[in-house]
């Protein structure tokens, strides 16, 4: 691979290194050059391009991360089309997600040309979630360095892989001592009913007797005797050691402890136990609270139909010591009163992540284009009207969920979007600027956990980039912004969280809620996206510009 200057001239077949801008002429970077560009490229009075010449044996940026990426990528997960040298790796149901590290690191050593970026081993995914994305920094790569890729990345087993919830039946033990409110036990069952929905699980039984050994052995036969996946045993009083209560009562039912405590912290005094081929787990007093803690880890696995030994749990200390961030890889319930905690919804398993942290989908579609002459979002592109575009896009990704605000011409927009399923809110301000049409679409939108601000005029927005927003937010509990990021820039729509909606409806003038960004950078999550989260048309040259790419699916 050559890359340098090169004359327009002798330019034809090379790819260009940098974005080029002139005139009408857009030419986005990594496009190859073909002889009707140099000619365009000549009459606009370009002369030299900065562009790579690939050698015969080079593999193109797309089709080397492709190869990555299937040399990767085992059962579960789907590859998303090669885009800028760029491969996303997604999860196609909900599960927890396997990573040979190992193997990845030396992957990740062969050349600095290739990279595997993922999720942290054992992170559970929603569907559509992100699980790793490969990217190829040069255009081009030898064919050997190819080869000697996918040779590192050969094993038994591929070196990523979704283990899929199983749909576990569980069945929760609880004791009782004087002074314990029958408030606490209810709340424990909404929080365990939500926390096995959360890994596509079901409490099935549940079973309250006194803190007494000889209880809690008979209580364990009788859940055992249902046939279920998983038996849990929470105590009036915490575990303090292998012959307390809860261990004593395990034995006594036929059972056997094989571990007490883990390096997880909250989750200390977490006990793992078996009763015929049933598992066992004493849990900590911390699993009464929603809140992350070492029972949530035990139970993805054990959700996931992995086995789970006294050496797995002794090597979770390394990033045991769990605090409440946005990142954290279990999605936290936010505080519920005790009284409404029944009236969680169990997840189905392998539901989509909107239906978990449930998202308006806010098109903008008011503005007045006056730098257009016309109204841009009525355009046509590819036979539809440019709007049609963007809220398609949006219905794809969160059906159901989707609100246009109308303003300028709101007759003329309504009818270009006839026959789709969303919901119109009117700006009888827009003329104020976006704010306003911010504050209408916000008013109109309460409900929900967040808000996802798209723009009418950006028609190469795709539904696979919502699915990735709305599945990076499903992550983060719901308590993300979270942003799309191609070639180092960030783009749009962002997805607000509902608790930044009183401060977006504050903002005055012809801007967005841009500036929040800032003010909460500790809450901004970056999501890989591509070119479509930058370009919206603004000028006629941007709408000719546009006319000259193909539609994006």
């Amino acid at each position: 691979m050559r890359f340098g200057p090169l004359p327009v001239a002798d330019a034809e077949g090379a790819v260009l290194a940098h974005s080029l801008k002139t005139g009408a002429l857009r030419y986005p970077k990594g496009r190859r050059l073909a002889a009707a560009d140099l000619a365009a490229l000549t009459a606009a009075g370009v002369t030299e391009v900065v562009a790579v010449r690939l050698d015969p044996d080079d593999v193109g940026e797309d089709a080397a991360a492709a190869r990555v990426a299937r040399a990767i990528a085992g059962a579960g997960l789907a590859l998303t089309p090669a885009t800028t040298g760029r491969v996303n790796v997604m999860a196609e149901t909900g599960g927890l997600l396997l990573v040979d590290t190992g193997r990845l690191n030396r992957l990740n050593q062969v050349d600095e040309a290739v990279t595997v970026a993922t999720a942290a081993a054992f992170a559970p995914l929603a569907p559509g979630a992100m699980a790793a994305t490969i990217k190829i920094i040069p255009f081009a790569i030898p064919e050997g360095l190819a080869a000697r890729v996918e040779q590192a990345a050969r094993g038994d087993v591929p070196a990523l892989r979704l283990a899929p919830w199983r749909g576990i039946r569980a069945g929760l033990v609880q004791t009782r001592l004087p002074g314990l409110k029958a408030v606490t036990l209810d709340k424990t069952v909404a929080v365990t009913e939500a926390r096995l929905a959360q890994v596509g699980g079901t409490l099935v039984a549940e079973r309250r007797l006194a803190h007494d050994a000889a209880a809690v052995a008979g209580a364990l036969a009788d859940l055992w005797s249902l046939n279920l996946d998983l038996l849990l045993v929470i105590g009036a009083s915490a575990i303090t050691d292998r012959r307390d209560v809860l261990p004593t009562g395990i034995g006594q039912a036929g059972g056997a402890v094989l571990h007490f405590g883990m390096p997880v912290d909250p989750g200390n005094l977490m006990l793992l136990a078996r009763l015929g081929d049933v598992p066992v787990l004493g849990l900590p007093g911390c699993a009464r609270s929603p809140r992350i803690n070492g029972f949530d880890w035990i139970l993805q696995r054990v959700a996931a139909g992995l086995e789970v030994t006294p050496a797995d749990i002794m090597g979770m200390g390394v990033g045991g010591l769990l605090t409440d961030i946005p990142s954290r890889p279990m999605p936290r319930q936010r505080a519920v009163p005790a009284q409404d905690q029944r009236a969680i919804p169990a997840q189905r398993p392998h539901a989509a992540p909107a239906a978990e942290f449930p998202v308006t989908t806010l098109v903008l579609a008011a503005g007045s284009a006056r730098r257009m002459g016309a109204n841009k979002l009525l355009a046509d592109y590819a036979a539809q009207p440019l709007v049609r575009h963007a809220v398609t896009a949006a219905l794809a990704a969160n059906p159901g969920r989707v609100t246009v605000v109308l303003g300028h011409q709101a007759a003329e927009v309504r009818a270009a979007l006839r026959g789709l399923d969303v919901r119109f809110i009117e700006a009888v301000d827009h003329a104020q600027g976006l704010s306003a049409s911010l504050k209408a679409g916000l008013a109109g939108a309460a409900g929900g956990t967040g808000v996802l601000v798209c723009l009418g005029d950006m028609p190469r927005v795709t539904a696979d980039t919502h699915r990735r927003l709305l599945a990076r937010f499903t992550a983060a509990a719901g308590r993300a912004i979270v942003v799309p990021v191609a070639e180092g820039r960030r783009g749009n729509p962002v997805l607000w969280p509902a608790d930044l909606v009183p401060a977006m409806a504050g903002i005055t003038g012809d801007q967005g809620a841009r500036s929040l960004l800032a003010t909460h950078a500790n809450r901004v999550v970056e999501v890989p996206s591509d070119g479509g989260v930058h370009l919206d048309v603004d000028t006629p040259d941007a709408l000719a510009a546009l006319r000259t790419l193909e539609p994006v699916a």
